[in-house]
């Protein structure tokens, strides 16, 4: 088992150095999903498959999703388009396969095993119970905190995001009128 979190940290510190290095932005992603599943993995080696399921849900799954949205939303026009497609050749998929796969066979080796894993190594498995209380009890500064600092970088986008229109008659500077823009 303890090959496998060396594996896994392996593929994290490597991909995430590639994600670095990347020119193109799509293959950075892809090294940036890999980076967060081989974590997932490393998480899963030290006892803890909830949060290791969360690291793949929330963070290799929907973030990334939104990463991808974004991506294509800039829509870079049909040179863009020319150039990825010369991108997409088999040379350009050898390192994200290779990483990969070595992250596959760790999951895999793991998967079959996993039943021995605590009694052998002496780790006590966390569940989602032991995460709830520890996050509601001694730890609960924290994360009020952190939720307090999300809602201050929701309200500093939405403020940089929002369309401010100057010099409409009855209104002040800053205000948007409802009853224009429908």
């Amino acid at each position: 088992m303890e090959n496998v979190f060396y594996i896994a940290a392996a593929v994290a510190v490597i991909s995430t150095a590639l994600v670095i290095v990347q020119m193109n932005v799509v293959h950075a992603l892809l090294y940036l999903i890999l980076s967060l599943l081989s974590v997932a993995v490393i998480f899963f080696t030290l006892g803890a498959p909830f949060v290791a399921a969360l690291e793949v849900i929330i963070y290799a799954g929907a973030i990334m999703i939104l990463f991808v949205f974004v991506i294509m939303m800039l829509n870079l026009g049909t040179q863009s388009a020319r150039m990825e497609r010369l991108w997409m050749s088999g040379r350009m998929w050898t390192g994200p396969v290779l990483l990969a796969l070595a992250l596959l066979a760790d999951v895999i080796y793991m998967l079959a095993v996993s039943p021995r894993i605590p009694r052998a190594y002496g780790v006590k498995m966390v569940g989602p119970e032991e995460v709830g209380i520890a996050l509601f009890g001694p730890y609960l500064i924290g994360v009020e905190l952190a939720s307090i600092l999300l809602l201050a970088g929701l309200i500093g986008a939405f403020h940089l995001g929002r369309s401010v229109r100057r010099g409409l008659p009855g209104e002040r500077e800053g205000e948007i009128n409802m009853e224009e823009e429908v």
